[in-house]
């Protein structure tokens, strides 16, 4: 059985176009070291909100979606450090979304999801959230806020 030229043409393009694609996505991951979110057993340990510093650059956030909010809302950390979000919602389904640092998450009742960010640099990170969860979703944000040790 012979392959018609026209076809032959269409198979190579074909197979091509997805060689790029799956290159493309490989080489996305690794120039942009994107990280996907662990899906962790519910706990509810983790729907109290709150900062544990486990070391002077290792933190933990527990952090809670809520209409129409993020609890907390401003996080403090050194330079260098690297911070584990858990991230669970109080009621429907919110986004959690930092830009700077390729982060995007889904905060879903009755789950919890973890991700680990390194901030090498200071700055302001903000957290939005990229699902419509209401009238006031335009207003949920919060705020990671990354300075210089100060000395003792």
């Amino acid at each position: 059985m012979k392959i018609d030229k026209f076809e032959k043409r269409v198979l190579i393009i074909t197979l091509s176009v997805i060689g790029l694609f799956i290159f493309s996505l490989l080489y996305a991951k690794n120039k942009y070291q994107t990280d996907l979110p662990e899906c962790l057993p519910y706990n509810k340990v983790y729907t109290e909100p709150k900062i544990n510093k486990i070391d002077s650059t290792t933190y933990q956030v527990f952090s809670v979606a809520s209409m129409w909010q993020f609890e907390p809302g401003e996080i403090y950390v050194p330079v260098g450090s690297e911070v584990d979000f858990y991230l669970t919602s109080k009621d429907v389904v919110h986004g959690f979304n930092i830009a700077q640092k390729n982060v995007n998450m889904m905060a879903v009742y009755g789950s919890i999801n973890k991700t680990t960010v390194k901030f090498d640099k200071p700055g302001v990170y903000d957290i939005v959230c990229h699902e419509y969860c209401g009238v006031g979703h335009q207003n949920m944000r919060a705020q990671v806020i990354v300075n210089y040790p100060t000395a003792k």
